[in-house]
């Protein structure tokens, strides 16, 4: 499982999120997506860490803490939803006969 940080400094770095993250367990991985056309972080990242409990002391440490100057929202991270690239689900289908 990993954790989800909201509200991220656009100026944070994966070393950044590191260094934080490290001072409650071992860091696995960093991730901060950024947007493809101007190459900017998109404001949130992720964290997998060892083990859960490392995980567990880092959100309750950091979630609501100020950081960046950016008040985090620092959680487990959910699944992600699979959305259809077209925007439609199999129910959303219109046959052409209609318009």
């Amino acid at each position: 499982m990993s954790i989800y940080i909201g509200n991220l400094s656009y100026d944070a770095t994966q070393e950044d999120l590191s260094a934080i993250f490290s001072e409650y367990g071992t860091v696995r991985r960093t991730q901060i997506p950024v947007d493809r056309d101007t190459g900017r972080s998109r404001g949130f990242g992720f964290v997998e860490m060892s083990t859960d409990e490392e995980e567990e002391a880092a959100i309750e440490a950091l979630n609501g803490a100020e950081w960046m100057g950016r008040q985090l929202r620092v959680n487990k991270a959910k699944p992600r939803d699979r959305r259809p690239r077209n925007g439609f689900n199999g129910s959303e289908r219109r046959s052409a006969s209609r318009y």
